[in-house]
């Protein structure tokens, strides 16, 4: 349990266990939403943010501390975003679709990280100095809490324990973690300016802006996400709950995925292809690992684009655009696919006894020489 969080930081990660708390403190069930005609309104902002993550649509919650309609009106707003986070999770349990599970918390996960970014960073002066109100401290310290929880990384900002309220700094890093910390997660990153050796160290911790403290925990927020929402109990299909359901069953039935026979591939390669198949979310290391074994195995960009159609943030345009400038078609420099030992270091590695022997994935079904 996380202290100081009140409705307003609840409606931004309503995710956390907290939320529950709230909702049994309403003296509010399932069934009330699922039948009371006044309450249909929070199943239908419920149903919105379900279809954001289904059609790829960035969600932005709603609630604010203003709405011109006074304190009442303005913690309704904040109930409803609360609830809705709860609502959605309901309604995607009941249509029985993994693939809306992986969507939403694939969706949930990145509109946190906007919010944890935010709230971690500073406010810059003009003068390039910069100011820490008593709302921004509270800010920070509330979202390295929420951090904390979710990933047991503790993050901490050396200049801000020096300074009262209304100082100022010169500015620079904002956070550091510990190298243990930082080397378990970086490891996975495929991007050179992730290696320690290109970081500031001082002290036994890494320096880290308050996007590069986000993105080292982006998989842990996504997991403690979907560990959420697979532990909420499903309910019965209520009135106000079955219209929404039915079209998100059907939904999910005219896109369930048509599996690509890859009994051809090596493991890793075969597990990446089954991953994205199933509408589940395949780590960036794991996209550059098939993206470069199938273009060095002769296939297209066009061929393997539609690979990625079923992945819970696909772009056609992004993913177009990256698998170019993998293939060498936009940057001039095309990628190859990366050793065994590196897929192992990135966790990708399914290894079977026709593994042995072999320091690359494309030579996975090669003959050893006699």
């Amino acid at each position: 349990m996380i202290g100081g969080i009140g409705s307003e930081e609840m409606a931004k990660y309503p995710f956390l266990s907290e939320t529950g708390e709230y909702f049994r403190s309403q003296h509010l069930s399932l069934e009330d939403f699922g039948t009371a005609p006044d309450l249909a309104p929070f199943v239908e902002k419920a149903y919105e943010r379900v279809l954001c993550a289904r059609d790829g649509r960035p969600y932005r919650p709603g609630a604010g501390g203003s709405g011109g309609g006074g304190g009442a009106t303005a913690e309704a707003a904040l109930q409803k975003e609360i609830f809705s986070f709860l609502l959605a999770v309901v309604l995607i349990k009941l249509s029985k679709s993994n693939m809306l599970v992986h969507r939403f918390s694939m969706q949930e996960a990145r509109t946190a990280e906007r919010l944890l970014e935010s709230d971690l960073r500073v406010s810059g002066a003009p003068s390039g100095r910069i100011y820490l109100t008593r709302d921004r401290l509270h800010a920070r310290s509330l979202a390295a809490a929420i951090i904390h929880d979710i990933s047991k990384v503790r993050i901490s900002a050396p200049a801000e324990s020096r300074l009262s309220q209304g100082a100022s700094v010169a500015e620079g890093d904002d956070w550091t973690v510990s190298v243990f910390d930082y080397v378990t997660r970086a490891v996975h990153f495929h991007e050179q300016e992730w290696d320690l050796v290109n970081r500031r160290v001082h002290g036994g911790a890494v320096f880290l802006t308050s996007h590069e403290v986000v993105r080292l925990v982006r998989k842990e927020i996504e997991g403690f996400i979907r560990a959420r929402m697979n532990s909420m109990a499903a309910s019965e299909v209520y009135p106000n709950f079955e219209r929404h359901v039915r079209e998100l069953t059907e939904w999910a039935r005219a896109n369930q995925p048509r599996y690509v026979e890859s009994s051809e591939y090596p493991p890793c390669i075969k597990h990446a292809i089954d991953t994205l198949e199933r509408g589940e979310n395949l780590p960036h290391s794991g996209r550059f690992m098939l993206a470069t074994y199938l273009l060095q195995r002769g296939q297209s960009v066009a061929e393997i684009a539609p690979l990625f159609r079923n992945a819970p943030d696909y772009n056609e345009r992004v993913t177009t655009y990256q698998l170019r400038n993998i293939a060498g078609e936009s940057g001039g420099t095309r990628y190859s696919c990366p050793s065994c030992e590196k897929v192992r270091s990135h966790d990708l590695c399914f290894a079977v006894p026709a593994c042995d022997h072999i320091t690359t994935p494309l030579q996975f079904g090669r003959k050893r020489a006699r």
